[in-house]
């Protein structure tokens, strides 16, 4: 079985895995953020891509998100988890959760399908449930706290959000905000691969706290979770059936015009 596995801010690598190999690879939409890092863990191949590159050289509005996900089609992945910080809502620091649900308020244009081809593609499981079920047992199986359930609004960036706009997005039922992962999860839906995503609360969202927002939060945050968050992901393949009978791997059927 192969897994794609995206790493947000602070998981540039997957480290404690040995490296077999890293991938160049050039896809019709761009270069992917970086090379793909092989390695393979008991019967799993694993591939492993830094959202951001290594070097975290590339902002969220940057990102070349068609380039990544196709990327992860070429190499016939059929499942992805992606790793996000994430500003907490209604969340607090170091809260573990597997997103259920998101609101798109970003200006990109997340589709694989810009004509002639026309295609409506349905999000009403915006997240592979299988996949994250096989995350939430996971946890549950190594007794690691998560929330099994929250909504994730999507913003443009790179700037962080306003006080006002964290209050918005409070009203219409939003948990914790990002930059980044609803595009994967949109793309990866067009692409029939099933994706989901461990998102990790590393700061408040503005206005929740008086305190100063800084990226060196969010960075210490997510290294304090990631031994939690790479044994959440790793425990959970052997979870993953073979045979895939979730609404990803049809996604495409009844949605051309």
């Amino acid at each position: 079985m192969k897994i794609g596995i995206i790493g947000g801010s602070g998981l540039y690598n997957f480290e404690g895995i040995e490296i077999i190999d890293e991938i160049e690879i050039k896809t019709p939409f761009g270069d992917p953020s970086d090379k793909l890092i092989y390695t393979k863990y008991k019967q799993f191949e694993i591939y492993f891509l830094p959202r951001h590159s290594k070097e975290h050289s590339i902002p969220p509005h940057k990102v070349n998100y068609k380039a990544n996900i196709y990327a992860f089609k070429m190499l016939n992945v059929e499942r992805i988890i992606s790793v996000s910080a994430v500003g907490g809502i209604t969340k607090k620091p170091n809260e573990i959760i597997i997103v259920s649900d998101f609101i798109d308020f970003s200006k990109r244009t997340l589709t694989y399908y810009e004509g002639p081809k026309v295609i409506h593609i349905d999000l009403t499981h915006p997240f592979c449930p299988t996949l994250r079920e096989c995350l939430i047992k996971s946890a549950k199986n190594l007794n690691i706290e998560i929330n099994e359930f929250g909504v994730y609004a999507q913003m443009e960036g790179p700037r962080l959000e306003t006080p006002s706009e964290i209050k918005m997005l409070r009203i219409i039922g939003c948990d914790v905000v990002g930059m980044t992962m609803v595009s994967e999860a949109i793309l990866s839906r067009e692409l029939e691969i099933c994706y989901a995503s461990i998102s990790v609360v590393t700061n408040y969202a503005a206005g929740i706290k008086e305190e100063k927002l800084t990226t060196i939060e969010v960075i210490e945050n997510m290294k304090k979770n990631l031994e939690n968050i790479k044994r959440i992901i790793l425990n959970s393949f052997q979870l993953i059936p073979n045979e895939r009978n979730c609404p990803c791997s049809k996604a495409l059927e009844g949605t051309e015009l």
